[in-house]
């Protein structure tokens, strides 16, 4: 399921523990393995999974247990400044939005 389809933050939530928990499976990886090797809780990690909140340090050791950090580079790129606004600041890194 995509992202975008999804209407709620519930709906997203439980759609980020799916993935996880298929990725951990795929991986051949027990919940305690999981847990042990990101330095969170069991329970923590069954929350994650089942759509719960959690925080999101939690999330991120996770996510580089699994190898799965590199993906947040696409979830959020780096704002670069476009060419044209780099000869409007001439070089200079913005500070505010206007």
């Amino acid at each position: 399921m995509e992202f975008r389809n999804l209407t709620t933050d519930e709906a997203v939530l439980a759609e980020l523990g799916e993935r996880i928990s298929r990725t951990r499976i795929n991986r051949q990886m027990t919940q305690a393995k999981l847990a042990e090797e990101a330095g969170i809780s069991k329970r923590t990690l069954e929350r994650m999974e089942a759509g719960e909140s959690t925080q999101l340090d939690n999330f991120l050791r996770v996510l580089r247990v699994l190898g799965l950090l590199n993906g947040l580079e696409n979830l959020v790129p780096d704002p670069s400044p476009r060419p044209l606004d780099l000869l409007k600041l001439k070089g200079k890194e913005r500070q505010r939005a206007s």
